[in-house]
C-alpha cells in the first residue's frame, strides 16, 4: 500500500534541546492515523516538518511521494492542514474567507466552495461574518479551508480543541465520513484519547521528542489488564500470590498483575484457602487510556515483549511552531 508520510530518522533541535529525536514513520494511504503524546512531546514540531514549516535539522520528511524540504510545493500541492489556531478575517463571511484564502494556493470554482461548504456543514451560515461565528463554526471553517484544494491527506492538530461535546462529537462524524466517502487519508494529533480510540486504526505515541509506541489500537489495548484487589491484608496476600507465582506483581497498594493465563479465580481461591478475606477482586477495562498513561508516566507495562522505555518528560516546544 502507498504511503502518503514518510518520516526517515527525522530530527529537530532549538538550541540545545531536541525536540524531535531519530523519529521513523509510515503512514499507509487510505488510514486514519492518531499521532498521540504530552505538550511537548514533539507532535507539533513534527507536524511542522510534514508541511515545510519547521526545517529538520536531519532525517528525511516525504509527503505524498516528495521530499518536503526539496520539492515543497509537489509535495504539498494535495494536502490540507489545521495547524494551529486558524486565523481569518473576521469583518468578512465564511465564505468571503474562503475565497480570499484560496488566493493564496489555487483559485477554486464557486461550485467548489459550495461543495466544501456543505461537507463541513455550513450550509445556510456561509453568507454571515466570522465574528458572528462559534468556536465549533470557526473550527468547521478551517476544516473546509483545508479541503479548498481537493486533498488526498488531510493532516490535522488538535481538530477537536475547545469544542464542547456536541462539537467534539460533529468532528468526529466528520472526519469519518471524510475518510469514508472521499477516501481521504488522515492523520492527527490529539489529546483526546476517547476520540483517537473511536477513529484510529493505528497510532504513534512519542515521548521527549521520540517515538515509543507504534501500532494498531488493538496492539495497543492488548497489554494483560490489572485486578483491583481488595483483601484484608494486601501485603500479606500479594506476597502468597507472588510465592505461588500466580501473579507478577503488586501495584499502589490495590493492584495486582496476574501472570500470564491465571485467572481472578485462581487467585481467589488461594487467598481463601489461606484465610485471607476477599472484599472485591475485578480487572480494570483495557483502555487506550492506560495504556497511553503507562508509556508516557513510566508504569510498567504487562507483556515482557511490548515495555517500552519511555524517555524523561521534556517542556513545552520552545520555538515549535
Amino acid at each position: 500500500m502507498t504511503a502518503l508520510i514518510e518520516l526517515r530518522s527525522l530530527r529537530k533541535v532549538f538550541g540545545q534541546r531536541a525536540a524531535v529525536e531519530s523519529l521513523d514513520l509510515v503512514v499507509p494511504r487510505g488510514e486514519i492515523f492518531g499521532l498521540l503524546g504530552h505538550n511537548g512531546a514533539g507532535k507539533s514540531t513534527t507536524i511542522g516538518m510534514m508541511l515545510g514549516q519547521v526545517w529538520p535539522t536531519s532525517g528525511e520528511a516525504r509527503v505524498c511521494g516528495h521530499d518536503v524540504t526539496r520539492e515543497r510545493g509537489m509535495a504539498l500541492a494535495r494536502v490540507g492542514a489545521i495547524f494551529e489556531t486558524p486565523v481569518f478575517y473576521d469583518y468578512l463571511s465564511g465564505y468571503r474567507n474562503l475565497e480570499v484564502l484560496a488566493q493564496f494556493s489555487a483559485p477554486v470554482s464557486r461550485a467548489r466552495l459550495l461543495e466544501v461548504v456543505e461537507w463541513v456543514g455550513l450550509t445556510g451560515r456561509e453568507k454571515s461574518k466570522v465574528k458572528t461565528y462559534s468556536h465549533g463554526m470557526r473550527t468547521r471553517l478551517a476544516l473546509a479551508q483545508a479541503l479548498l484544494p481537493n486533498p488526498e491527506l488531510l493532516i490535522l492538530d488538535e481538530p477537536s480543541d475547545g469544542l464542547d461535546p456536541e462539537g467534539i462529537h460533529e468532528m468526529r462524524a466528520t472526519i469519518q465520513r471524510l475518510n469514508r466517502d472521499l477516501g481521504l487519508t488522515i492523520l492527527f494529533s490529539s489529546h483526546l484519547l476517547n476520540e483517537v480510540e473511536q477513529l484510529c486504526t493505528r497510532i504513534a505515541v512519542l515521548q521527549g521528542g521520540r517515538k515509543v509506541f507504534e501500532g494498531t489500537i488493538a496492539d495497543a489495548k492488548r497489554t494483560q489488564p490489572r485486578v483491583r484487589l481488595r483483601v484484608n491484608n494486601f501485603d500479606q496476600a500479594t506476597r502468597l500470590l507472588v510465592e505461588r507465582k500466580l501473579i507478577d506483581s503488586a501495584q499502589d497498594g490495590a493492584f495486582v498483575i496476574p501472570a500470564n493465563g491465571v485467572g481472578t479465580d485462581e487467585l481467589v481461591r488461594a487467598l481463601v484457602e489461606n484465610k485471607f478475606s476477599v472484599f472485591e477482586i475485578a480487572p480494570e477495562e483495557e483502555t487506550l487510556e492506560a495504556f497511553y498513561l503507562s508509556l508516557v508516566h513510566g508504569a510498567p507495562v504487562s507483556d515482557p515483549a511490548r515495555t517500552l522505555t519511555a524517555p524523561p518528560r521534556v517542556g513545552s516546544e520552545t520555538g515549535a511552531p
